[in-house]
């Protein structure tokens, strides 16, 4: 049987089986030869050619040292079989004197070399040497061979990918202009207008706002292509430009013309009709953003890069998308969502359904209006859960479901694929909220002190404001009240006081440029020494460390 042997250490090592049917032939050969020197590994060895020819079927070897006689298979037959079926695996024989002439009809099939018996180690060295310089060579050419014979056909079959990836790299900006130019006159493209626009293509169900199934994803190379290919013959009808596909299979529109002023009203009707020609075919949408104009070909990657930009409003104003640069001046505007968490918070005390279902259809509204990214829309989407959460946390204390369910819809935020579906969540949790609140059995004790935790939120500023003035206001005892207070909210007025201010404190520090004195004013400080006590206390840092790490 072969007995295999142990991997050796080498940079380049080239892989050797030993076949002979005298193991003491075998155990000198292997014994007296410094393979790991040689850049040579000796993988195994077999004692006839029949072992040989079953270990090379389960893992080839790059070079064969084998004598002629043995029984079952001899060296002769084993090396026709490598001939025939591993043409790439180099030979050296050994034989005995009486069979010298025998062995040399073996050049035809390509032994490399034929070494007389007794096998010496000297001898067996020098050969090993020279064969692994030609072993060498052999493997270069092979591989260089394989390079051109595979960049040729490459070429073949896929000009319209190398067509494709130089139309991408000239709207990108990524490679030279010249370079572009030249690659893009090979496959017989030219561009000599005065005038270029970029447009980009994306498939709804596989953009980025969407997280598709590994099984709706086999289908995108099809979808890109389709969406290639009718975008291109609606192009050629209109003599206006060319589509092709990046890497991630977006369909880029390269639209060009000698008469802009008269072209600007067709872009977007050829746009929506391959938006509908694409529908019409395959069922599916796509949304389009068209970029700005240039009139230089070095500057087509600002009309990629603005056509990508308001691509990214679709999570705002839904699927099927199409929307023109040169159209929008809204683009990046923001809103007060500090009015809409105070509105919203209003709704949900009052316990009023239909104002807040109102107000989230308005809401929708503003941010397609402001043009929100999705990142700014999921930040005040947090902001605006948060504000229904603060209006119950303290009146349901024990209810550690809140704080989970307002999670979960931090979550789903996250993951939704447009505003509306995120909006969703958030409208679900503010009527739960205000459901909850209804089905509270409130005792007089507990809209106290949710009273009371309104007045501190909008008080929180005044130097002046104490446990006296909250009684004052609610027409109730200061014993009582503590005691209500502390039973509902699990925390004592001073203590919900303290630490609201400390809050809005930390939220001065990091979005103002304010002293720390002007801030103690704001919380309702009069003493900024104070302050700062208080405010380490509560953080622990100084209010000049904390602005140092989050200002």
């Amino acid at each position: 049987m072969c007995e295999e042997k142990k991997t050796g250490v080498g940079e380049r090592m080239f892989k050797v089986l030993l076949v002979d049917d005298e193991i003491l032939v075998r155990d000198a050969i292997r014994e007296n030869i410094d393979w790991n020197a040689l850049d040579y590994e000796l993988v195994a060895d077999c004692q006839n050619g029949r072992e040989a020819i079953e270990y090379v079927e389960q893992e080839p070897v790059d070079l064969v040292l084998t004598d002629i006689g043995m029984p079952y298979v001899d060296g002769m037959e084993l090396s026709k079989f490598l001939y025939n079926n591993y043409p790439d695996t180099a030979i050296i024989i050994f034989s005995g004197f009486s069979d010298f002439e025998y062995a040399k009809k073996a050049i035809q099939y390509k032994v490399s070399e034929y070494i007389l018996k007794p096998v010496t180690a000297m001898e067996l060295t020098e050969v090993l040497k020279k064969l692994h310089t030609k072993l060498e060579q052999r493997e270069h050419q092979v591989k260089k061979i394989d390079r051109l014979t595979r960049a040729y056909e490459t070429y073949r079959k896929n000009e319209s990918m190398i067509r494709s990836k130089s139309l991408t790299q000239l709207v990108k900006g990524t490679q030279e202009l010249n370079i572009c130019l030249q690659e893009l006159g090979d496959v017989g493209i030219t561009l000599h207008s005065t005038d270029y626009r970029v447009a980009v293509v994306d498939l709804d169900a596989f953009s980025d706002l969407n997280h598709a199934s590994d099984e709706d994803k086999k289908d995108i190379e099809w979808m890109s292509f389709v969406v290639e290919n009718i975008s291109n013959e609606i192009l050629e009808n209109y003599q206006c430009g060319m589509a092709f596909r990046d890497d991630n299979r977006k369909t880029f529109l390269l639209f060009e013309t000698n008469k802009p002023k008269e072209f600007k009203g067709q872009i977007r009707k050829i746009c929506e009709k391959i938006q509908s020609s694409i529908y019409e075919t395959v069922k599916f949408q796509v949304s389009i953003g068209i970029g700005t104009y240039v009139q230089d070909l070095a500057d087509l990657h600002t009309s990629y890069e603005s056509a990508v930009s308001v691509l990214a409003y679709r999570y705002t104003a839904g699927e099927g998308l199409l929307i023109d640069r040169e159209e929008e001046v809204n683009i990046g505007g923001d809103i007060n969502i500090e009015e809409y968490t105070t509105a919203l918070s209003t709704c949900v005390k009052n316990a009023q359904s239909d104002k807040t279902r109102a107000f989230f259809q308005h809401l929708e509204e503003d941010f397609w209006e402001a043009r929100l990214s999705k990142d700014r829309v999921v930040l005040y989407l947090h902001q605006i859960t948060r504000a229904v959460y603060d209006v119950i946390k303290y009146i349901d204390a024990g209810d550690k479901n809140l704080k989970t369910d307002r999670n979960k819809v931090f979550d789903r935020i996250a993951d939704s694929r447009s505003c509306g579906e995120a909006m969703e969540y958030v409208k679900d949790y503010a009527l739960k909220v205000i459901y909850d609140m209804e089905n509270l059995n409130q005792s007089s004790g507990q809209k106290q002190a949710m009273l009371a935790l309104d007045y501190i939120q909008q008080h929180y500023g005044d130097v002046d404001l104490s446990l006296n003035t909250i009684c004052n206001y609610l027409s109730i005892s200061t014993s009582h009240f503590s005691s209500v207070f502390k039973e509902t909210t699990g925390e004592t007025f001073m203590e919900v006081l303290i630490r609201t201010r400390m809050q809005k404190a930390k939220e001065l520090i990091e979005k103002t440029t304010l002293r720390n004195y002007e801030i103690a004013e704001r919380v309702g400080f009069s003493d900024p020494h104070y302050f700062s006590i208080s405010f380490k206390k509560m953080t622990g840092k100084s209010p000049t460390e904390y602005a140092k790490e989050h200002r």
